[in-house]
């Protein structure tokens, strides 16, 4: 049977293939462990691709299954994957190249199955891990057999949104400095004390791992910026997906959204464009900072009070693990300084007071009075 593309024109005939891992990013395109190749490819990011592993390494060596399970990445594996482009800081970095054929070697650039060609590699991580290109997966739809890519029945952006259950912005200067223990902390903090809590993760690079966190810390529901359609957050405006995200999430009526950004908001992943949108500012209630040292947590102050006009609720991270940087935080920065981990109960008070308008100190009213909140009837983003 010829393969189709998406606009009907037939292609090659396809093949099997057995796959020893299938990534977590291809998720939405419900594949199983055989599945049907072909030699067309069709090179844009979100295009599943089959691979053959060509080597094996002693770091950054796994990828993250559909089951949430990480598996080693062993030589000779087949390896089903997304196209999609990286620009890590503390990672790889890589794009799709323009054209994609069997038999040519592209690289594994993160944990979730991204596959592209590195450009960049992290010295501590070695060698990105090279892998040979086997063909487009291939499902069938409608009768008839497409190439299977993650934008399918994704969540649809949207250029505004009017009105939202209280966000929660958990931002950080960089990546790897504690945002989803805090994001997470603050879902378990306001599950346990009663709120509907959404979740989702709006920015970063394809991998299941923080959702399902947040999920299994009493988030009721979660999303992804995958679930969108968006391999990795490297391109274009993040703010109208975010925007269908969040939309989507408040169909479940939720108390309060906690939303992780990933890496930091200087950057090439579109923490940026979310916090000058003007939409969104108006309904965050509250912004948690993460932050590894004091000269971080200065510049948060900085970025935030000039750039967004917003004030920062909360700074946390490894900068605040001991008494020396909470002390500088609080008194130089006027900020309250709370480790996510040492004082989560402090930090999910805080945020549940600015949820609703109150000092950390004053009374927190009942989950269920929370209202929604209104954007302001001009949509668009801040210089």
């Amino acid at each position: 049977m010829p393969l189709h593309s998406m606009n009907g024109t037939a292609h090659t005939s396809t093949t099997s293939v057995h796959a020893n891992l299938i990534a977590s990013t291809t998720a939405r395109c419900g594949l199983s462990p055989d599945v049907a190749v072909s030699s067309y490819i069709v090179a844009q990011a979100g295009y599943a691709v089959a691979v053959r592993a060509l080597e094996e390494k002693p770091h950054y060596n796994e990828i993250e299954c559909l089951d949430g399970t990480f598996q080693t990445i062993r030589e000779g594996d087949v390896i089903v994957g997304v196209l999609g482009e990286r620009q890590a800081l503390k990672g790889y970095s890589g794009t799709v190249p323009r054209q994609v054929q069997v038999g040519d070697t592209l690289h594994v650039l993160n944990l979730g199955g991204i596959i592209g060609r590195c450009a960049s590699a992290l010295p501590d991580l070695g060698p990105a891990l090279r892998v040979e290109v086997l063909g487009s997966v291939v499902v069938e739809r409608n009768g008839r057999p497409v190439h299977a890519r993650i934008q399918d029945g994704a969540i649809e952006p949207q250029d505004t949104l009017s009105t939202s259950a209280p966000l929660v912005m958990v931002s950080g200067t960089a990546m790897n400095t504690g945002k989803t223990m805090a994001a997470c902390g603050l879902v378990k903090g306001l599950a346990d004390a009663g709120y509907d809590v959404a979740a989702a993760k709006l920015t970063g690079a394809s991998l299941k791992r923080d959702v399902r966190k947040m999920m299994s810390h009493g988030a009721r529901a979660v999303s992804t910026f995958t679930d969108a359609g968006v391999v990795c957050s490297t391109q274009g405006d993040m703010a109208p997906v975010a925007k269908g995200i969040i939309d989507h999430l408040n169909a479940s009526a939720p108390d309060v959204i906690v939303l992780e950004l990933g890496d930091g908001f200087i950057g090439y992943y579109g923490v940026d464009d979310l916090l000058v949108d003007r939409e969104l500012q108006q309904l965050t209630q509250a912004h948690v900072v993460a932050a590894t040292d004091l000269a971080g947590a200065w510049a948060a102050e900085r970025v935030f009070f000039e750039r967004y006009r917003a004030a920062i609720t909360a700074i946390t991270g490894p900068v605040t693990d001991n008494a020396v940087g909470r002390r500088y935080i609080r008194t130089q920065l006027g900020i309250p300084a709370v480790n996510a981990l040492q004082q989560s109960q402090h930090l999910t008070a805080i945020v549940k007071a600015a949820v609703h308008g109150e000092d950390a100190a004053g009374s927190v009213p009942s989950p269920g009075s929370v209202t929604p909140n209104a954007a302001p009837e001009v949509a668009g983003s801040a210089a």
